[in-house]
């Protein structure tokens, strides 16, 4: 039990509007569903301090919603007035993107943020390079935000007693400090909610004899394995200052806990939060009330102490269970997460945070679906690679071999921010060519989302500034009321197979016909992938996606006219934020395209039309 004869109030961060949303929804929210709850937290709660932007909450708004992330900055700043602290989470060498940047482009993110509202700016580097933390901390210093440096935790899915220990994380703070890098507080941050609470207090109690005393210490962890409050106990004893808390209906689960369990759990042993715990019910209702459409996905509202075997963070659980639900293939779900210790071992034990966690994700998918590093993820390989940093561990020498071999990289040492594409430069390009408005926002939206290899119709910079965003919103579907069901006409039947018929249109003297595939209906939401079908006379075999559900056709990489072999890869769609090859069925000439670039696939929907 903890006690202190001198009473301390623990300072909060409120994390319901960035990690709240990033880890129930993957950050795919409107912000006029949040905004009362923020404004009324802000000027009846007397909250002082809020987590409001950058992590997944930069991208989603214009990757999915189809709004400004700078205007939805500048409307929550409006919101909480011009006092309270407003909080950002920044990559290190990646920024708020997902890709490593130059210098020169974190030092636009610097600018930018505080321009548009930020007071804090807490950065981490998954790596845990100190090299890379020196150098990402100078940009946000000299935009004059406070700068939050992290520690970045997690537990180990296997044994060794090298890292990720309280000794590794103070030493790191320990080589920051002797750098003279100046930070303004220090974050334990545990984004898989698996470290410890030993380790917790240990590297608390560790960090506090080596920090100077105006240096506050902070605490960050998830309660994805119902750890969080034991955590954080242990935290505040070994001496941190501050926490992050959320309410519900984002609390718990892959989130932060409630304020009230929290406040709940320090009763009687002298320390207290500066927030009043007696506000959350109002600020609950409130959010209940601006959610109330949106679908809660029990993956990440629900407690699971499988975590600690796959370290992943809240924010990326609820997205990739979501992506694998729409691609059809949740049913992989279990032996993706089976696979998370070998491709942390064998990567060299970096830590499981954006973008880390999603480039072991990707690995654990590939090697589930494809066989073991048969194909190597493009991020976990660059990472293995050190084209990120240097991870804590050696990678294994085989998995560097493979994915040198595959990527056609080699093994890199240098510095990751000056190999990093010139992203803001390619930006400015695409802006010229479209001729749309060349401004600091418009250029860091276009950089910002700028992924190697992907066809630049379809930035979501570019998607969002030509009125083309994708709007993605985790909504319930709306029942048909029973009365207005029994009043729909009755089918005459019900397919019990998928139907290919097929379907000619003449336009302007040309005659094309095509092939389609009419699939029964499904009561659970997903489809079988389709098998290849087979050729009709004088139509052709349609090309399908590899997924038995919903994904993005990002590449065609053949046109009309032009002869195919079996297995060639014609086309490639997007699921779980990576590309995956289309091959074609069976040798032929490409009849007809069936799809265009960028729109969404579904199971049993034709890329294209094979003839004989």
């Amino acid at each position: 039990m903890i006690f202190t004869e001198q009473p301390k109030k623990i300072r909060v961060m409120f994390t319901p509007f960035r990690d709240g949303l990033q880890s129930s929804f993957g950050g795919k929210t409107r912000l006029k569903d949040i905004l009362p709850a923020m404004e009324f937290a802000a000027n009846e709660g007397k909250i002082q301090h809020f987590e409001f932007g950058g992590g997944a909450r930069y991208q989603a708004p214009y990757f999915y919603v189809g709004e400004d992330p700078f205007e939805c900055m500048d409307k929550m700043r409006e919101a909480v007035g011009p006092d309270a602290d407003l909080q950002i989470l920044t990559r290190s060498v990646s920024g708020v993107t997902l890709t490593t940047q130059k210098l020169k482009a974190l030092e636009l993110q610097a600018k930018l943020m505080a321009k548009h509202g930020t007071t804090w700016d807490r950065n981490f580097d998954y790596m845990n390079d100190v090299d890379n933390l020196a150098r990402t901390g100078r940009p946000i210093v000299d935009a004059g935000m406070h700068h939050q440096v992290c520690v970045a935790m997690m537990g180990l899915p296997f044994s060794d007693g090298t890292v990720h220990t309280a000794e590794f994380y103070i030493d790191i703070i320990r080589k920051l400090l002797d750098k003279g890098v100046h930070f303004d507080s220090v974050c334990m941050k545990d984004a898989s909610g698996t470290t410890d609470p030993k380790t917790c207090y240990e590297t608390a109690r560790g960090l506090k004899k080596i920090l100077p005393p105006e240096v506050f210490l902070w605490q960050h962890t998830h309660d994805t394995a119902s750890m969080a409050v034991a955590c954080y106990m242990a935290g505040i004893a070994g001496g941190v200052d501050g926490v992050d808390l959320s309410v519900r209906p984002m609390a718990s689960g892959t989130v932060q806990p409630d304020v009230r369990s929290v406040a709940h759990a320090l009763k009687g042993t002298g320390y207290s939060l500066d927030v009043d715990a007696g506000k959350m019910g109002e600020i609950e209702n409130m959010l209940n009330e601006g959610l109330k459409d949106y679908e809660f996905n029990p993956v990440t509202t629900t407690a699971d102490a499988r975590v600690v075997g796959f370290p992943m963070p809240g924010g990326a659980i609820g997205p990739n269970v979501h992506m694998m639900k729409e691609a059809g293939i949740l049913d992989r779900y279990n032996e993706v997460l089976a696979e998370f210790p070998v491709v942390v071992q064998a990567g060299g034990a970096w830590t499981s945070v954006t973008p880390g966690s999603q480039q072991y994700w990707l690995q654990a998918f590939n090697n589930v679906l494809l066989g073991r590093w048969n194909k190597i993820n493009d991020g976990y390989g660059k990472a293995v690679l050190g084209y990120f940093g240097r991870p804590p561990l050696k990678p294994d020498p085989k998995v560097i071999s493979v994915a040198s071999e595959q990527l056609e990289m080699p093994l890199f040492e240098g510095d990751p921010l000056e190999a990093a594409p010139d992203s803001l430069a390619q930006a400015i390009v695409a802006l010229r060519e479209r001729n749309l408005p060349l401004n600091d926002e418009n250029t860091f939206l276009v950089a910002a989302a700028i992924i190697p290899g992907k066809n630049m119709e379809l930035n979501e910079g570019i998607r969002l500034l030509t009125g083309k965003a994708k709007i993605v919103l985790p909504l319930k579907k709306k029942a048909i009321p029973q009365s207005e069901a029994q009043a729909l006409p009755k089918p005459a039947g019900v397919l019990d197979r998928a139907v290919t018929t097929t379907c000619t249109v003449v336009e302007g003297g040309t005659t094309r016909t095509f092939a389609i595939t009419i699939e029964p209906p499904s009561t659970d939401g997903a489809v079988a992938a389709p098998a290849a079908a087979p050729p009709v006379a004088g139509v052709g075999t349609p090309v399908y996606s590899p997924f038995a559900g919903r994904t993005e056709l990002v590449e065609i990489r053949v046109g009309v006219g032009d002869s195919v072999t079996e297995g060639q890869v014609v086309a490639a769609v997007e699921a779980m934020k990576a590309k995956h090859d289309v091959k074609a069925p069976c040798a032929g000439r490409i009849k007809s395209i069936d799809a265009l670039l960028g729109t969404d696939i579904e199971a049993g929907q034709s890329v294209m039309t094979i003839g004989g």
